[in-house]
């Protein structure tokens, strides 16, 4: 499966869902995909997170790509693959998890920051590369990082982004976001995640109108 044309489909908002619970995570996913973000993760720190993924993937099927962050561990992956989960996430430039990622067919998403990382995580196979802390490169150190890359690397920025700094980001290149914190945290209500996600969808297609 070609995922970079997969993961182009969908707008370039990733949901990270930390610390979601099994019994809320369906009506979330079902405010998510309702606004427009139809990226969504579930961190593997999470309470139960291999439930609320499986719960996520038949939700999802058709709508949305549904994966984990925070993985690991090879075993973690083939576990997602059992379960029918598509993207794997990573904080990490791990290539066993990479490799493994490709070879059950998933989305490989690895954690980078540096140079070295990054061309370790495409030596091994990655599909997107999450640039983390992205708030501490910035749009510019990403842009130095992305000039050394290879043309057509896709990159997201995760960490200290959102809504104020998409245009800014979107101008140097870099077109996936992971949103955590400020869209969804545990005992935020419905409404309020919906809200957030209308908002972000909003401002994020402003600026890639206006970046176009």
């Amino acid at each position: 499966m070609n995922w970079l044309e997969q993961f182009s489909r969908h707008r370039g908002i990733i949901a990270i869902l930390r610390g979601v619970q099994p019994n809320e995570v369906e009506d979330i996913a079902e405010a998510l995909i309702a606004a427009g973000i139809t990226l969504i993760e579930v961190p593997l720190n999470s309470p139960n997170p291999f439930d609320s993924i499986e719960k996520l993937v038949k939700l999802g099927k058709g709508r949305a790509l549904v994966g984990a962050g925070t993985v690991l561990t090879t075993d973690q992956v083939d576990k997602l693959a059992n379960i029918g989960a598509q993207l794997v996430v990573s904080p990490n430039t791990n290539p066993a998890v990479i490799q493994r990622t490709k070879a059950r067919g998933l989305m490989s998403m690895p954690g980078v920051f540096t140079a070295t990382d990054a061309f370790n995580a495409l030596e091994a196979g990655a599909d997107v590369l999450k640039f983390f802390p992205a708030d501490s490169l910035g749009p510019s150190g990403l842009s130095a990082v992305k000039a050394v890359l290879p043309k057509n690397t896709v990159l997201a920025a995760v960490g200290g982004v959102g809504e104020s700094s998409f245009s800014s980001y979107l101008q140097k290149g870099i077109t996936g976001f992971g949103i955590g914190g400020s869209l969804y945290k545990s005992g935020r209500s419905i409404e309020d995640v919906s809200a957030i996600a209308k908002g972000l969808v909003a401002a994020y297609d402003k600026a890639l109108s206006q970046t176009c």
